[in-house]
């Protein structure tokens, strides 16, 4: 079953379920997003159906999952996730040394910095889309840090339901060392963990906190599917995870440790970015959680050899005034990419975005990469 809301509902997603006959939840939103000829059932009929699979494109559609299958274990595993202390508390055992607190606003404003180790991070313990987080290196930048997040605060609340930014509680984590990896992953009947997909946030320097870049390829999957497997299965183990996907946010040390960052519930990849899955491995991510099928790595990664698959965020300033653009040069977006395998164009009007460009790059042009991870895409606007 599928729940369909705001921000964004790609072509692909809607043809999987258009494809396969998907009951999808019948709202106003969704028919907005994704048009009239899906197979839409009521709140009754949707409930009623409550022993399948669900998935979520957008955690706005958390309210309804709340309200609709209360009488199911589905609420308790998205709040597992979704409040970020409350999966810090499940998961403690795994990561003994790691060290984390809630704090209300008023509470951060009465600690005393001298007495916390950083670097720190701060951030809603309800929270989406790198909103309010705030990398804080040294006790001399937490007054600041604290000053940020209090400006912010009104456009959360004005943008965003509470299921998905809670600006009344933070959590103050130590700041996980290493690179970033995004894993998209479900957990089956039994509790077995199948991962789907594994991205390589990839950051400009160490105070990036945006999320311009993700990479896959046969060799990232080859170093990572084994380990991050494992340590999925153990976090599906602590919290309790059945017939449940989830897209979980982690960072590697050299030393080989892994923390996790976040667990964003019901969901893989956000924007429907997790149609990259397909792009690069072939295969449609939503029909295999949804009918339970597991993927072939050593069938799928042969074929994909020396090509490397991204996702960047062709990003503009918040300070820009996206109503007064007239013209955006598309062609050069493009133009950037070895081989675009999709343009996706955004309402830059409404979010501060042109476009998210997915494309496939040689080993030998990963240099095109860099230079997208670094660009200035205000230059492609009138």
């Amino acid at each position: 079953m599928i729940i369909l809301d705001a921000p964004y509902v790609s072509d692909f997603l809607k043809g999987s379920i258009k494809r396969q006959n998907f009951a999808v939840l019948d709202t106003d939103r969704a028919r907005a997003l994704a048009g009239d000829d899906l197979n839409y059932v009521s709140a009754r009929e949707f409930t009623d159906l409550s022993e399948q699979r669900v998935y979520t494109n957008s955690e706005n559609a958390l309210e309804d999952v709340a309200k609709l299958l209360g009488h199911t274990d589905i609420p308790r595993q998205v709040e597992a996730c979704k409040d970020k202390v409350r999966f810090r508390e499940l998961t403690a055992s795994l990561f003994p040394d790691y060290f984390f607190c809630r704090a209300t606003l008023e509470e951060l404003d009465a600690m005393d910095p001298a007495r916390l180790c950083f670097p720190l991070v701060v951030k809603p313990a309800r929270g989406f889309f790198s909103l309010g987080v705030h990398m804080v290196e040294q006790a001399e930048d937490w007054a600041g840090a604290l000053a940020s997040l209090r400006g912010e605060i009104t456009d959360f609340n004005a943008n965003y339901p509470t299921d998905v930014v809670d600006s009344g509680s933070f959590i103050v984590e130590q700041a996980a060392a290493g690179e970033e990896y995004a894993v998209d992953v479900y957990w089956d009947h039994e509790g077995k963990a199948v991962v789907l997909n594994v991205l390589h946030h990839i950051f400009s320097s160490g105070d990036d906190v945006s999320d311009r870049l993700y990479l896959t390829s046969s060799a990232i999957m080859r170093e990572n599917l084994e380990r991050f497997s494992a340590l999925m299965q153990d976090i599906g183990e602590a919290c309790g995870f059945r017939d449940f996907p989830a897209h979980i946010e982690l960072r590697l040390a050299e030393d080989g440790t892994i923390i996790p960052i976040e667990a964003n519930p019901l969901r893989f990849a956000g924007w429907c970015v997790a149609d990259m899955t397909h792009m690069a491995w072939g295969f449609d991510p939503y029909e295999y959680y949804l009918n339970n099928l597991h993927p072939d790595w050593d069938d799928i990664l042969p074929s994909r050899e020396g090509r490397i698959y991204s996702l960047c965020l062709a990003d503009l300033p918040s300070s820009l005034d996206r109503q007064a653009i007239t013209e955006v040069d598309w062609d050069g977006v493009a133009d950037m990419f070895e081989e675009v395998l999709e343009l996706r164009k955004i309402d830059y009007s409404e979010f501060p975005v042109l476009a998210f460009v997915f494309s496939a790059t040689s080993q030998k042009n990963s240099m095109l990469l860099d230079a997208a991870l670094r660009a200035d895409f205000t230059r492609f606007v009138k």
